[in-house]
């Protein structure tokens, strides 16, 4: 059965014994023991059933798969392997040599130049980034990254260590306009401004808010990312016209 059967398949879980027959066509030294020996290493965690039996899912699936072609043909360490599915978990390309970092996959592209209420309302990919892999990515220099971190143009997410891709779009952005000369004390103006017009958007989405029933707090999502979607037009719009009139006419 080829991976494409395997994706386009209606069962949603398989047994170890029918996992076998899936695998044994791409890999034919395959073997239970084996199977079992990439569970206990922490490679691949099937869900149990209350009898104790293993199911894998189709990600279980190609989890193996990935496992398996990948020692065949470049003859990686399982600790290797390892860190290369730690990085796909994390949205990640997985490092292309040893002693190189994780990078943002190549589809990562910075946001669009003018955004609409839906955009606000998706979650950005679901993305979790080192220090070391943001740097990498982004093309910015560990001091400069201290730098923009300091004037809280760059945030890890709350509570942890790690970057999402907004902080990988910001991250890009600002290392191009550091090849202007523009340094984090120019930019920080970006980041007072959008603080100011967030907290205008609050004051006016406050009163829907507070409203604890399920409708109300959706409306009020929907009104924040509307408000948010007009104060973006509106900027670009001022910002189109300022730069078309030139310094002598500001």
């Amino acid at each position: 059965m080829s991976s494409a059967t395997v994706r386009s398949s209606s069962r949603r879980r398989w047994g170890i014994g029918e996992l076998l027959a899936v695998l044994r066509p791409d890999f034919p030294e395959v073997s239970i023991s084996k199977l079992r020996f990439l569970e206990a290493e922490g490679l691949v965690q099937p869900e149990r059933t209350p009898a104790g039996y293993r199911k894998y899912s189709t990600n279980d699936v190609e989890r193996l798969r990935y496992i398996l072609a990948t020692q065949r043909d470049r003859y990686l360490p399982l600790k290797v392997i390892g860190e290369h599915l730690d990085a796909i978990d994390r949205g990640l390309q997985p490092a292309e040599a040893a002693g190189q970092p994780a990078r943002a996959p190549d589809s990562a592209e910075p946001a669009p130049a003018l955004i609409t209420a839906a955009d606000l309302m998706q979650s950005p990919p679901a993305l979790r980034m080192s220090r070391t892999e943001l740097l990498a990515s982004s093309g910015l220099t560990d001091a400069q990254l201290v730098s923009f971190m300091g004037f809280g143009l760059i945030e890890p997410v709350l509570g942890t260590d790690f970057f999402d891709a907004d902080a990988l779009t910001i991250a890009t952005t600002v290392s191009e306009l550091s090849a202007y000369g523009l340094e984090p004390r120019h930019l920080r103006a970006f980041k007072t401004a959008a603080d100011r017009e967030v907290v205008l958007i609050e004051q006016v989405t406050s009163p829907g808010a507070a409203q604890r029933t399920e409708d109300a707090q959706g409306r009020a999502l929907q009104t924040v990312a509307h408000l948010g979607a007009l104060s973006v037009r509106l900027h670009a719009c001022l910002l189109r016209i300022g730069l078309r009139r030139g310094p002598d006419h500001t």
